[in-house]
């Protein structure tokens, strides 16, 4: 486990914590309301790309120099902050202090738009990012030019095994109140931009259940409808050998890693929405009539059918897709300039 501290001063700017993956939607936008925090408690993810202000346009940088940055499509603007910001949980913060004139937002908080706005409380120096506005993950940024990771006594965080990762509570969904998990939407519309590459652009033959209700509406209508089709099979701790074209892995939680299969293709999904998937076949994604048989009882409420078709997330979708090399074959680079265009007829948040 590590502690930040201030790179000018040396004062602690955190608890001790162990590092985790980066979250799928570390960076996405949900709804007007306040969110979540992003980070569990004593833990904290590093995001290799570059993060915050100044931000570039497409028509600034040109192809070329996106593509050396690891961007294959047009997009709006890339960051040209520093790549390693580290999020942390809010709680886990200590000795900052908020820099008045930095802290502007939307409405309800804070956001980015004016880069650093927390200082070590010690010497003054700009070390962090708070966001915590409506519609973002409640985080603190570290700026990595300006914190350091000294080590620290406290024993090592032990890495689970892929049974224990299985073990993890899942991830339902539908939240209590009968709304689609954003952390859900998330997952599922980066691993659609994976699986659409993977596809090679044939038809991807989609297993009924949790996959189907979640990826099939999308692979049906970006994807032709005559052979040559691909299958797709969850591949996975505690499943069966399966025979498969693309298998739909499970990503490590603390490690990030993708479990290794001999599928040719593989595809990372989010291991709490991946055990879901794996093993609650019997709990359906669409309202479902009728009951239970007669004389079965239950004395806690069913859990809420959603209240909306499933969702995905096309600036999600979008971006990921932008950072694969395959985006630059024509057939995937037509599906995403046309999603782009909001020209397809697909379940997406517009």
């Amino acid at each position: 486990m590590i502690v930040f501290t201030c790179a000018d001063c040396d004062a602690s700017l955190t608890l001790p914590m162990s590092q985790v993956a980066l979250p799928a939607h570390a960076h996405r936008k949900y709804g007007h309301e306040l969110l979540p925090v992003l980070m569990e408690p004593g833990t904290y993810a590093v995001d290799p790309e570059p993060f915050g202000p100044p931000w570039r346009r497409w028509e600034e940088i040109g192809a070329k120099e996106a593509e050396a940055r690891g961007v294959y499509a047009p997009v709006f603007a890339l960051s040209y902050g520093p790549p390693g910001a580290v999020a942390v949980a809010l709680g886990d913060v200590r000795g900052t202090v908020l820099i008045p004139e930095r802290c502007d937002g939307l409405c309800c908080g804070l956001d980015s738009r004016n880069g650093l706005n927390m200082a070590c409380a010690q010497c003054g120096h700009a070390v962090a990012t708070l966001i915590d506005d409506c519609g973002h993950w409640q985080v603190v940024w570290l700026d990595p030019r300006a914190v350091r990771l000294p080590d620290t006594n406290a024993p090592a965080r032990r890495v689970l095994s892929w049974e224990e990762v299985r073990e993890q509570p899942e991830r339902p969904p539908v939240d209590p109140i009968g709304a689609w998990s954003p952390v859900w939407e998330a997952a599922v519309s980066v691993a659609l931009a994976h699986l659409l590459a993977a596809s090679g652009g044939a038809r991807v033959v989609v297993p009924d259940g949790p996959v189907a209700h979640a990826f099939r509406p999308a692979l049906d209508a970006l994807l032709p409808a005559e052979p040559p089709t691909r299958s797709l099979a969850l591949v996975g701790p505690g499943l069966p050998a399966t025979v498969t074209d693309i298998a739909l892995v499970p990503r490590h939680p603390q490690t990030g890693e993708t479990w290794s299969s001999s599928t040719e293709a593989a595809v990372p999904l989010d291991a709490d929405v991946w055990t879901y998937m794996a093993f609650s076949r019997n709990r359906r994604l669409r309202p479902a009539s009728g009951g239970l048989p007669d004389g079965v009882y239950r004395d806690d409420p069913p859990p809420p059918p959603p209240r909306s078709p499933f969702r995905l997330d096309r600036e999600m979708f979008l971006d990921a897709l932008a950072r694969l090399p395959e985006v630059r074959q024509p057939w995937l680079r037509a599906v995403y300039d046309d999603v782009q265009d909001r020209r397809s007829n697909l379940p997406f948040w517009w």
